[in-house]
C-alpha cells in the first residue's frame, strides 16, 4: 500500500483549479525559453551558413600567417603556380579549375539609412563561377560579362544596402560598376558583391590576389595536398579546405552569441524558476489537508513527493510548449550583424530547427522540476497528523 503511486490525474486537476497561479508560472518558464531560443535561432543560422557549407573539396590558398583573406595578398605572378598543380581538377575543356581572387571590405551605406557597414566585394574569374557550380544561381538579371564594370550581388545585400538593386550604380572608388544580376548562394558568399577580378582589383588599385581557390581532381587526398602545401618553398601558402575556412571564420561571434544566450537565458530561467517555486509553495500551503488525506490512506513520501514533481514538470513542460510557439515566427527572418573575424556585414536568417525545439522543451521541463523540488520535498515529508490539524 505505501508503495502505490498517486494517480495521474491528481496533478492535473490541482493545475485546473489553480489554473491561473499556473499559467502565469508557465509564462515565466516561457519568456526565458523564448530568449534562449532566439539568440540560438540567431547563432544557428549564422553556423549554418558558416560551418554547414563550403565544400571538402575546394581549397583555399591564403599568404602564409593569414587568418583570413582580407589579410591576404598572393603575387600575381604567382597565382599560376596554383593552376598547374597536378592536383587540381579541370573542366570539359580541359582548363584548370582555379581561380585567383580580389578581397575588400567597402563602406556602404544601409538601405534604411541607419549607418554604414562594411560590405565584401570579391573579383572573380570565370573558373570561379565553375568551382561553386550549382551553388551558385542568379536569380534576377543575368550574369555579369568578364571584362567589363558590371557587378552582381547578394541577394541579402540587395535588400539591405544602397545602390544594390538590380539597374543601381555602385560607385567603387571613381569606378562606377553596374548591378546587372542578383545571386543566390548556398553559403556565406551571399553576403558579397562579385565583380570581374581585373576590373574590381583595378578599381580597388589592389594589384595583388587575396587568395586563390581551386577544385581537387577525383581522387585526390586532400589532407595530404594540404600538407604538402605547407611545406612548399615555391609557393608558401596557408591551404585549408573550403569547408575549415567558413568555420573558422564563425568563431568569435558564434562564441558571443553562446555566452549572450546562456546570459540572458539564465537571469531569465531564475526569475522563472522563482516563480514556480513561489507558486508550488503557496499550493503546498492550501493542500495541507490534502495532503494528509493521502498519507493516511497509504500513499507514502515518495508518492507525494512524485506527484508535486508532476505537476512542476507540467508547468515547465506548458511554459517550454508556449516559449516554442513564441519563438516559431522567428524561423527565416533575415538580419544582419558584422562578423567580428573578418570586419563585414554578414546576411543571415534565424533557424528554428526541431534539435533547438525538443532542447528548449527539455531546459523547460528542468526549470519546472527544479523549481518544484523543494515544495514538492515540503510535501512529501508533512506528518500526516500535522498536515490534518493545519489544514
Amino acid at each position: 500500500m505505501a508503495r502505490r503511486l498517486v494517480p495521474f490525474s491528481y496533478p492535473l486537476r490541482s493545475l485546473a483549479v489553480r489554473w491561473q497561479a499556473s499559467l502565469l508560472s508557465a509564462l515565466g518558464i516561457a519568456m526565458s525559453i523564448a530568449v534562449l531560443c532566439g539568440v540560438f535561432a540567431l547563432r544557428s543560422g549564422f553556423q549554418a551558413l558558416h560551418a554547414e557549407t563550403g565544400a571538402k573539396d575546394v581549397v583555399v590558398y591564403m599568404r602564409k600567417g593569414a587568418t583570413s583573406e582580407g589579410e591576404s595578398g598572393i603575387p600575381l605572378d604567382r597565382v599560376n603556380t596554383y593552376r598547374v598543380m597536378p592536383e587540381v581538377a579541370r573542366d570539359e575543356q580541359g582548363q584548370p579549375l582555379a581561380a585567383g581572387e580580389s578581397y575588400l571590405a567597402l563602406f556602404l551605406a544601409k538601405a534604411d539609412d541607419l549607418g554604414l557597414v562594411n560590405v565584401p566585394i570579391r573579383g572573380v574569374e570565370p573558373a570561379s563561377l565553375k568551382i561553386h557550380g550549382k551553388a551558385f544561381r542568379i536569380v534576377e538579371g543575368r550574369a555579369l560579362a568578364f571584362g567589363s564594370d558590371e557587378i552582381v550581388v547578394g541577394r541579402p545585400i540587395s535588400r539591405r544596402i544602397h545602390n544594390c538593386q538590380l539597374g543601381d550604380t555602385l560607385l567603387v572608388n571613381v569606378t562606377p560598376f553596374k548591378v546587372v544580376g542578383i545571386f543566390d548562394h548556398d553559403g556565406a558568399y551571399q553576403s558579397e558583391i562579385w565583380g570581374d577580378v581585373d576590373r574590381i582589383a583595378a578599381a580597388l588599385d589592389r594589384p595583388m590576389r587575396q587568395r586563390v581557390v581551386a577544385r581537387m581532381a577525383p581522387g585526390v587526398d586532400v589532407a595530404a595536398h594540404i600538407a604538402r602545401i605547407a611545406d612548399d618553398k615555391r609557393i608558401p601558402s596557408k591551404a585549408m579546405t573550403e569547408r575549415d575556412y567558413f568555420i573558422a571564420q564563425m568563431g568569435f561571434l558564434g562564441d558571443v552569441l553562446v555566452i549572450l544566450g546562456n546570459l540572458l537565458g539564465g537571469i531569465l530561467g531564475i526569475a522563472a524558476m522563482l516563480g514556480a517555486a513561489n507558486t508550488m509553495l503557496a499550493a503546498v500551503g492550501s493542500r495541507t489537508r490534502e495532503v494528509g488525506v493521502l498519507r493516511s490512506v497509504g500513499f507514502g513520501q515518495t508518492a507525494i513527493l512524485l506527484a508535486f514533481l508532476t505537476e512542476a514538470a507540467v508547468i515547465g513542460l506548458a511554459g517550454g510548449l508556449i516559449g516554442c510557439l513564441m519563438v516559431l515566427p522567428l524561423d527565416g527572418i533575415e538580419t544582419g550583424t558584422m562578423n567580428w573575424k573578418t570586419f563585414t556585414e554578414t546576411a543571415f536568417a534565424f533557424r528554428v530547427d526541431a534539435p533547438l525545439l525538443l532542447t528548449a522543451i527539455g531546459v523547460s521541463v528542468a526549470l519546472g522540476l527544479v523549481a518544484g523540488l523543494v515544495p514538492a520535498w515540503r510535501a512529501a515529508w508533512l506528518r500526516p497528523v500535522e498536515a490534518m490539524r493545519r489544514g
